[in-house]
């Protein structure tokens, strides 16, 4: 049976959802609403969608999936209009990564029978319909918070599908969500925002601290490049766990001060071990919220032509490069240039080519 799916936000996971059902359903009907016309027609123009819908109207009538992807705060105000249209068997959900404001709202417009809130673990600094691709959301885990009244053939259908895009489903119950989310997810965001505003209020007038910050520090802060409307929202709908956890957090820092203040050599260590330790743990399984960046190092001489041509042999074995540059600062860095790549098959395949070719090469 020829599906037929629904997008409301057509951004950064919209885009990047439609163009994988794309991909991996290529019959199937796509239509969209979203506010800006430009990524409406730039999907149309990639054949990403079939239709434009001027409003939430009947086109999404018969919509087997319809993806809510707009800031948490919009999805909610959408329900009621998308109420009107929705049928037995459709199958509505979100992106959002805080769960308890939609599945109060849905229990409040007595649509539970028909949802299953979603939150793909994945994204990027850059934002919008033009950042988004097939491969975002590629394995990465996609949490499923199905609401407490709808069938579990619905919840299987749902979870087949996002494992058809290529995706990781894993069932949780929503406030369990919220809050594993706020520690994993939407405390480090708020640390990146406080360290980058820290070292800019406290640079020095040639903005030294700027100019020297190295791969430690852009690492990182790297998420503090996000959306700040879309983080504005996720504090604000995650208020309660985001303040107990911060909470917890402050009485942390405070003993990592108090380690610092006394010189506990002994607490220290056994702190960046333990840290060191449960880091080296977790697995690459998913890329996070933040895809994993595929990257190495090389040494090369200072001299003109040399990153061209390193360029020139990958590009000879038709290996692509996201992006290529020299360190400046090598403080954590065991080279001078910085390879990154589209995915780990082809990191692997030019650090190989390259120490053919005499490079010293180093993978992180």
């Amino acid at each position: 049976m020829k599906l037929k799916i629904g997008f409301i936000g057509l951004g950064l996971i919209g885009g990047s959802i439609a163009k994988a059902v794309r991909q991996y359903y290529p019959e199937c009907e796509i239509i969209a609403f979203d506010k800006s016309k430009e990524s409406l027609a730039l999907a149309m123009q990639e054949s990403v969608i079939d239709t434009v819908c001027s409003s939430v109207d009947e086109n999404f009538s018969l919509c087997d999936y319809i993806f809510l992807c707009t800031p948490v705060s919009s999805n909610n105000a959408y329900l009621a209009q998308l109420k009107p249209y929705i049928h037995e068997k459709c199958i509505i959900t979100d992106v959002g990564s805080v769960k308890a404001p939609i599945h109060k709202e849905i229990e409040a417009l007595g649509m539970e029978e028909n949802f299953i809130g979603g939150h793909p673990m994945a994204g990027s600094e850059k934002t919008g319909y033009a950042n988004s691709k097939a491969m975002l959301i590629e394995n990465a885990y996609y949490i499923l918070t199905p609401s407490a009244n709808v069938s579990s053939d619905k919840i299987t259908k749902m979870s087949e599908l996002i494992d058809s895009l290529k995706a990781i489903p894993i069932i949780l119950d929503y406030e369990k969500h919220d809050y594993i989310t706020g520690t994993i997810s939407h405390l480090p965001h708020l640390l990146a925002a406080g360290l980058v505003n820290y070292v800019k209020e406290n640079d020095s007038e040639d903005e030294l601290m700027k100019l020297l910050a190295a791969g430690g520090f852009k690492d990182m802060t790297r998420i503090a490049s996000s959306s700040p409307v879309m983080w504005q929202q996720i504090c604000l709908e995650n208020s309660g766990n985001i303040t107990e956890i911060l909470g917890k957090y402050i009485v942390l820092l405070e003993q990592v001060k108090e380690f610092v203040e006394n010189k506990n050599s002994q607490a220290l260590y056994d702190m960046f071990a333990s840290s060191k330790d449960y880091r080296n743990a977790i697995p690459d399984a998913s890329a996070g919220p933040i895809k994993k960046a595929f990257a190495l190092y090389c040494d090369i001489a200072d001299v003109a032509g040399g990153i061209a041509a390193v360029a020139v042999i990958l590009a000879n074995c038709g290996i692509n490069i996201k992006n290529i540059g020299i360190i400046h600062n090598r403080e954590f860095e065991e080279g001078v240039l910085r390879v990154e790549f589209y995915e780990e098959e082809s990191l692997s395949k030019a650090a190989k080519l390259l120490q053919e070719h005499k490079y010293a090469v180093y993978e992180r």
